[in-house]
C-alpha cells in the first residue's frame, strides 16, 4: 500500500466552503442591486452550484479521487473480512 498522505479531509472541506461562498457572492451580488434577500439566496443557489461545478473543476475531481481512493481501500478490507469470515485463507495469511 502506497504512503501518500491523505488530503480528502481538506480537499472536501475547501470544496465545500468555496461551493458556499460561491453561493453567498451571488446572493449578495443580487442583494446589492435590489433583489430581495431571500430571493437573491433562491437564484444563488440555483446559479452557484452549477458555477461551481465550471469555476471549481479542478477541485472537485482531486475529492472525486480522493473518494473513489477511499473506497476502493474499504471495498478491498470488506471482502478480505468477508473471505476470514468463510473460513478462506487469503496468500498474505498463509505467508506469515
Amino acid at each position: 500500500m502506497s504512503e501518500t498522505p491523505d488530503h480528502l479531509p481538506r480537499d472536501l472541506t475547501v470544496y465545500l466552503i468555496a461551493r458556499f461562498a460561491l453561493v453567498a457572492v451571488v446572493a449578495v451580488v443580487l442583494s446589492l442591486i435590489g433583489v430581495p434577500l431571500l430571493v437573491s439566496l433562491l437564484i444563488g443557489l440555483v446559479v452557484g452550484l452549477p458555477l461551481g461545478l465550471l469555476l471549481l473543476r479542478g477541485l472537485n475531481q482531486r475529492v472525486t479521487a480522493g473518494l473513489a481512493k477511499r473506497n476502493e481501500s474499504r471495498a478491498r478490507a470488506r471482502a478480505q473480512l468477508r473471505s476470514q469470515l468463510r473460513g478462506e485463507t487469503s496468500a498474505d495469511d498463509s505467508a506469515a
